[in-house]
């Protein structure tokens, strides 16, 4: 295949799917990983698409607001969401994640007693808060321009501050090589400050997040205990998330 082949090839698939990574773009055209990298950074130089570590977005790539967020495989959140709050005992401490996922999480804790909650979701909070003796901070930041939640350098100075028994966590993407992702640094480096803030780290994910890319690493995937979801992984993404540390619940 010629050069220019490989790049309509390229700007196809990530048109098509927002992400590609270098792994499945070596096996699908026959070529070196280095054959791919140049390939991405000559794309990329034309600001056809952005690199990032291990493969490629869309320059159109970025997380939808909550409101459509919540929409997409709601069932699916639903679910995951009540098999976490299985695992959350009354009077535990917790930090809970802002996102869809992480909301219909707190619903199914909402006949829970005495929790002490940290976290960066308005909307938890409210639900969470002034109900069965439960303790409920709302973490400091910036107000998203997306969802309804905190970011920024004092969320992370907070979050420094506690230790809990459980986070619980969402993420933008599971990588082909698990790795956790994200669409922002700042949002990915305060799920890593919270996954480094507990005793037990439980992720949430639904099936949409698996092999895909966004273009910021969350660190800490390795420290989590477990990985709730509504479907397995393909066998190759299971076995690479079993790898990296965390167990896979199937709700």
């Amino acid at each position: 295949m010629l050069v220019e082949q490989r790049h309509q090839y390229i700007l196809a698939q990530v048109a098509k799917s927002g992400a590609l990574s270098v792994s499945d773009l070596v096996r699908e055209l026959s070529v070196s990983r280095e054959t791919i990298r140049r390939d991405l950074s000559t794309l990329a130089s034309r600001g056809l698409l952005v690199t990032t570590h291990g493969g490629a977005l869309s320059c159109e790539q970025r997380e939808p607001d909550l409101d459509t967020r919540e929409c997409v495989n709601a069932d699916a959140k639903r679910v995951i969401g009540e098999r976490a709050a299985q695992l959350v005992p009354d009077g535990a401490s917790l930090i809970i994640d802002s996102g869809s996922t992480t909301l219909a999480l707190a619903r199914a804790l909402a006949e829970r007693h005495q929790l002490t909650v940290y976290t960066n979701d308005l909307r938890i909070a409210l639900l969470l808060g002034r109900r069965n003796d439960n303790r409920v901070t709302l973490l400091g930041g910036e107000l998203s321009a997306i969802e309804d939640a905190t970011f920024g350098l004092d969320t992370i100075q907070q979050l420094s501050q506690y230790h809990v028994d459980f986070a619980l966590v969402g993420a933008g993407a599971i990588s082909p090589d698990a790795f956790l992702t994200d669409y922002s640094r700042m949002a990915a480096e305060v799920r890593s400050r919270m996954i480094a803030a507990a005793n037990l780290v439980i992720v949430m994910a639904d099936h949409s997040k698996f092999g895909r890319i966004t273009p910021v690493r969350i660190n800490g995937f390795e420290a989590a205990r477990y990985l709730v979801t509504e479907r397995a992984p393909e066998r190759a993404l299971a076995k690479a998330i079993r790898a990296r540390g965390p167990e896979i619940i199937v709700a």
